[in-house]
């Protein structure tokens, strides 16, 4: 049995304005790279080492694409390769620590950008946020699963 019309309502009416808020949110990004690249930095750094044909699929992209985009980004010493210890025929695509700081500097960046928002919003606006958080994670922890698969 599915939704009642009015949870099916609002469900497409809180899924657009969370579009919403996503599309300004990567369009205040900085462009300094382009956005595969800053989201397989993230993607990284949420799941750990990855194979370049792993990060390919997770971002949408041709294995050679990756590759390409791998190499660069590993030129700019933002990620490294390392075998697996595992299976030495396997090699990993790993954040270095310029990576992971770039990582950590675009996210707080945001988080700042979003707390500066949420600070000019009323005080029953910022409850009702507050009273969504543990949903709007679970959300986000739904599409991770749906999008990254199981990790490695």
């Amino acid at each position: 049995m599915g939704r009642p019309d009015a949870a099916s309502g609002a469900s497409t009416t809180i899924g657009s304005a969370l579009y919403e808020l996503a599309t300004r949110a990567v369009r205040r990004l900085p462009r300094d790279m382009s956005l595969t690249s800053a989201a397989t930095l993230a993607t990284l750094d949420r799941t750990g080492p990855r194979r370049i044909t792993e990060l390919a699929v997770i971002e949408g992209v041709t294995q050679p694409a990756m590759s390409v985009l791998v190499r660069v980004m590993e030129e700019s010493g933002l990620v490294e390769r390392r075998s697996d210890t595992s299976d030495k025929r396997v090699t990993l695509v790993c954040l270095t620590e310029a990576g992971a700081s770039y990582v950590r500097e675009r996210r707080q960046a945001g988080v700042q950008a979003y707390a500066g928002l949420i600070d000019r919003l009323p005080g029953d606006e910022i409850e009702a946020l507050t009273a969504a958080l543990p949903a709007l994670l679970h959300l986000a922890a739904l599409e991770s699963q749906d999008r990254e698969g199981p990790k490695p």
